[in-house]
Parts: structure tokens; sequence; C-alpha cells
């Protein structure tokens, strides 16, 4: 076969992201490898929602491209969530297909061209790395503490300071951090707040109705900061793909003038809004699932087989502490068993489920052990 010369021979070394490489996904596993919800909307509100579908939306007519109802409603959540008195509007707020839409639109507006190149501390959300590899963007990554997984502030300064051609022009950290769910400490944001202002600084808040640790309060204080959130977490719409950054309208601006027209579907907008609307329904889940997730870390932390770090997010991170068996081979006797696990970052991040899906992989995990050779 002809190899087409007109596709960038970058292309070659880059694999397509496929969440799940063993095939469709159905219900007969726990899926606990992707830090969903556990729980669907309610029955009668997605009975509303069908009913808004069915008698408002017009199938044959575009979405509104401008997103200004939801823009608004972002901003009355994100002022009461952070007691800020209406210091956001919807000139702060930029609304995209999910935050990987909202990533690649800040790397264009950034870095494309080779204007500059962008500073990840790795393990952390694999897509900053992968979007910015499609766009040809050049990625200059550091290691985390392995103790605690804060970032090397001493690697991370050098990296700024040596790198030139292009200069690191992005900064991308997770508050807290995906997949090892560590919040930023107090020495990582004053690093942050001392960067050039010629830097930006992405703050991915993705995990922020859990965590409920926030920086949005600093935005004004800091116009080279932009946060980003999600619906896909604790608003349980993972399949509508809404995600918002917060930040400076003059960065918004460079947003919405590089994002794809009618970028959000008409009903992905309409179940945002909704959710906003019956967020007292929705988000009191956050609660159990917090109870959830110290419930799955104390029982696990008794087998010694297994570290354990504390999470400030709805997944846990852990590690063997035995050669006896490799992670790989953990993830997949999970697997087998009917529970599955994300390996990355050399460890293992696991979903916090319903009750029944976490008893069950505590189980599981415990049984596989056992079956290793592997007691407490």
């Amino acid at each position: 076969m002809n190899k087409l010369n007109f596709i960038r021979s970058e292309l070659d070394k880059l694999a397509a992201y496929t969440p799940h490489p063993g095939g469709k996904v159905t219900t007969a596993w726990d899926r606990l490898d992707t830090n969903e919800s556990p729980y669907d909307l309610p029955k009668e509100l997605k009975e509303k929602l069908a009913w808004i579908y069915e008698n408002q939306l017009e199938n044959n007519r575009y979405p509104d491209g401008s997103h200004g109802e939801l823009k608004e409603a972002i901003a009355e959540y994100v002022n009461e969530s952070a007691n800020l008195n209406q210091g956001i509007n919807s000139e702060n707020i930029s609304v995209g297909n999910g935050s990987d839409e909202l990533i690649r639109s800040l790397l264009i507006a950034t870095c494309l061209g080779g204007n500059g190149s962008i500073l990840v501390a790795n393990p952390t959300f694999s897509m900053y790395e992968i979007i910015a590899q499609t766009l040809g963007i050049p990625v200059v990554s550091i290691q985390r503490d392995e103790t605690d997984f804060s970032l090397d502030l001493a690697a991370a300064q050098k990296a700024i300071e040596q790198t030139k051609n292009p200069p690191i022009r992005v900064v991308f950290v997770v508050h807290p951090n995906s997949p090892t769910a560590n919040i930023l400490k107090a020495k990582e944001i004053k690093w942050l707040q001392n960067l050039s202002q010629d830097i930006l600084v992405v703050i991915d808040e993705a995990y922020f109705e859990f965590s409920q640790t926030s920086l949005v309060e600093e935005r004004e204080k800091q116009p080279n900061w932009v946060i980003l959130r999600t619906f896909s977490k604790a608003f349980r719409l993972a399949t509508h793909r809404v995600g918002y950054a917060i930040a400076h309208s003059e960065l918004i601006t460079a947003l919405e003038k590089i994002r794809l027209p009618y970028n959000l579907p008409s009903f992905s907008q309409t179940a945002a809004l909704f959710a906003l609307k019956h967020r007292h329904l929705l988000l009191p889940s956050t609660t159990e699932t917090i109870q959830e997730r110290e419930r799955i870390i104390n029982t696990l932390t008794q087998n010694s087989n297994l570290k354990i770090w504390p999470s400030a997010a709805n997944f846990i991170y852990l590690r063997l502490t035995t050669d006896s068996i490799e992670l790989n081979q953990l993830s997949a006797a999970l697997k087998t068993a009917g529970t599955l696990v994300r390996h990355t970052g050399g460890g293992i991040r696991i979903t916090v489920g319903s009750p029944p899906e976490n008893t069950r992989t505590i189980q599981r995990i415990e049984q596989i052990l056992t079956q290793l050779g592997l007691t407490h």
C-alpha cells in the first residue's frame, strides 16, 4: 500500500488514544477505570430531559453557538461555590466539548507555530502531552516526588530557565492530580504565583466537587491563570462532554476565536443547564463517594503488599510493595474477575464506585493477592 506522503511524518510516532484497548466495555464489568460517577441521573430527571428533547429541541437547527445561557449559569455556580459575590461573569467563561477541546484551544492560542513548549509533571493527566504532540508542540517533562507526588520545584524551575527554543509558555497542573489524587501544596501554589506573566498556568480542577479545594479566587490576582472544570464527574454528565474554562476575559476572547462554531450540541448544553439547576439533587452524592473512598483506603491499607496514598478525588492510587507480582498482572486479574481499573504512571488508579462495586473490588484484590500467596 502506498504511503500517504501528505500526512505529517511525526504522527507515525503517535498512537491513537483508546480508552479500552480490550474492546467494548459492558455493564458486565464494574467500570472503575475512567473516574466517572457510578450513578446515572435520577430517573425523574432523565424523564424531564427526555421531555425537553422531544418537545423543545429542534434537531434541524444548530445549537446556541454563543453558549450564553450556559455561561451565565456556570458563572453563578462558580461564584456560589467560591463565595465570590459575582466575581466571575460570563465574560470569564468558555465552554468546550469536554476539557480536552479547551486544552487544545489553549495550546493553539499559546504555543502553535513554534511559539512555545509546555511543561508537565508526571505522572499526570496524559491528554496534555498527547494533544501537544498532535499539534507538533514540544513537551518538557519532569517527575514528581515519589513520596507524595508533589512537584519537583527545583526541576520545574530549571526546566523553565533552560528551555529556550521554544520557551515554555504553558505549565499544566491538576488540583487534585490524576492519577495520584493529591492537591497542590502551599509551596507549589506559591511557585505558580511567582511564575512570569508570560507563562500561562493551567490548573485543572476536574475533581473540585470532591476536593472542595479551588484556586479560582486567585484569578483576579493572576491573569495568567486559567481554571478548567468539567460536568463529567460529580455532575454525572460524562456522556455529554461538557467542560469549561474560567479565566481573564482577554484569554476567554482568544479561546472564543479559536473554538469551532457550534462546538457543543444543543442536548449537551441543555443537560448541563439542567444539572446546574438541579445540583441540589446531584451533588450530595459526592458525600457518599468520599465516605466510600475512605472505606476503600482504610480496608486496603491493612494489606502490607499495597501502598495507598491519601486522596482528595473520586479515585484512589496504589502501588505494590512486593516484587512477587507486577501491576499489569494485578490489573489483568482484576479485569478477569470483573473490575476494570487503570494501570498508569507506575501504579493503579481505581475509581470509587457504588458501595457494592467497591465491596466487590476490595474482595477481588484480596482474593487475587491471597491466591498469589501474598497475605496481610
